[in-house]
């Protein structure tokens, strides 16, 4: 079972990538995760998770409604493919693909 479940906030608004025909929506989604010592100090730690939408509808409604700081709930399955950079180098690539976001009011 490869499945994925997020609540973030967005940490710029969305980008297009790719074609005309084969567009995604990509965004950048920020996780914390709290930690307390046994000294009693205080830790929090953030994760940063690319996000990519294929779906049209989901693709579109991200694009069109989504903005930097708003809070979100992501459900997907974590996906792993290669770029190359401009350099001509691969690089190795790792992303969560959207199969359904709730979009939160921001504040």
């Amino acid at each position: 079972i490869n499945n994925v479940t997020l609540l973030g906030r967005v940490g710029a608004d969305p980008q297009r990538k790719g074609s005309d025909e084969h567009s995604i929506a990509v965004f950048f989604l920020a996780t914390h995760t709290n930690y307390r010592y046994e000294s009693g100090e205080f830790l929090q730690r953030t994760e940063w998770h690319r996000v990519i939408c294929f779906k049209p509808g989901l693709r579109e409604s991200v694009l069109n409604y989504l903005k930097k700081g708003q809070r979100v709930h992501v459900s997907g399955r974590i996906t792993y493919g290669e770029v190359k950079g401009e350099d001509g180098a691969a690089r190795s690539t790792t992303a969560i693909a959207a199969d359904d976001i709730i979009f939160f009011h921001s504040q």
